[in-house]
């Protein structure tokens, strides 16, 4: 597997949390340089110079200039926003470019649609911690994709994080876990933070023990062999605190909320997939 190298251009069309999450990631772990990333958004000027201090990315209002040298387009506006943002780009663009959209519920046969040429498209779904390298990354490919876009897509990810094949039909049900998941997590944390001032414990101390207590949990579950299941059940004491606490999350049937969630997400994912990419007969080869 050949690695991201410096003389690859990325261009990042959207420069929201998303755009930022991926290119801090590859700036940190040194497998890009800022030099030769450039990003753009519709009007939020502010927004680009703030990503520029603090990056050292390139920026450009001019569409002309932000394609002119760019071998990899990824394309990370909000999804409502796909239409309008590439017809803004879409006379500069070519079909010896590698386009790499991160929206939910957008197909690659509509992206294709929208630039009106055979160029490349492939389908990621990663999530915001690809800023620390550890993004959960799933990608799929388009109908003009050869295995040279696949092994740069693939690099391009590994470098911020997992990264997996998966059929484009399966992706709506991935974004629903491996892109939304993180925010339900924070969610969730941001409870057990919050108990901490109902428990009197200080707020420094209690933080670093929680985000500890997931960190070894996470580890214990990728290293042990054993289910969650059976990782519960092994803290837990007939009569002790754990059994109480678990009880509690039982009587609130939390497992049933959270599949509910995951479930909603996915079921989302598809309805924008319906409403934002409706591709007109015959006009994808």
């Amino acid at each position: 597997m050949i690695l991201v190298t410096q003389n690859y251009k990325l261009a990042f069309i959207g420069a929201g949390s998303m755009a930022e999450a991926i290119f801090s990631g590859l700036i940190q772990q040194n497998k890009m340089s800022p030099e030769n990333i450039i990003v753009t958004n519709r009007q939020n000027e502010e927004r680009l110079l703030e990503l520029k201090e603090k990056y050292g990315v390139q920026i450009s209002s001019n569409h002309e200039h932000v394609l002119a040298e760019a071998n990899v387009v990824i394309l990370a506006m909000k999804p409502a926003g796909v239409q309008k943002a590439i017809e803004s780009i879409r006379s500069y663009t070519s079909e010896n470019q590698l386009f790499i959209s991160v929206l939910a519920g957008i197909t690659t046969d509509y992206i294709s649609y929208l630039l009106g040429h055979n160029a490349p498209v492939i389908r990621v779904m990663p999530n915001t911690s690809a800023a620390v390298g550890s993004s959960a990354t799933v990608f799929a490919p388009g109908k003009s994709v050869k295995d040279e876009h696949l092994t740069i897509t693939e690099s391009l990810f590994q470098a911020v994080g997992m990264v997996r094949q998966v059929k484009e039909e399966d992706v709506d049900s991935v974004t629903a876990i491996a892109g939304s998941g993180p925010a339900y997590m924070y969610y969730i944390v941001e409870a057990m933070f919050d108990s901490l001032d109902e428990l009197h414990l200080d707020r420094q101390l209690g933080e670093a023990l929680i985000l500890q207590m997931i960190q070894g949990s996470v580890d214990l579950m990728k290293n042990s062999g054993h289910t969650p299941r059976e990782l519960y059940q092994k803290v837990k004491s007939p009569g002790g605190t754990t059994e109480a606490g678990l009880k509690v999350l039982e009587d609130n049937q939390i497992q049933e909320t959270m599949r509910n969630c995951i479930n909603r997400a996915a079921q989302r994912s598809k309805e924008i997939t319906k409403e934002m990419s409706t591709v007109p007969a015959n006009t994808i080869k």
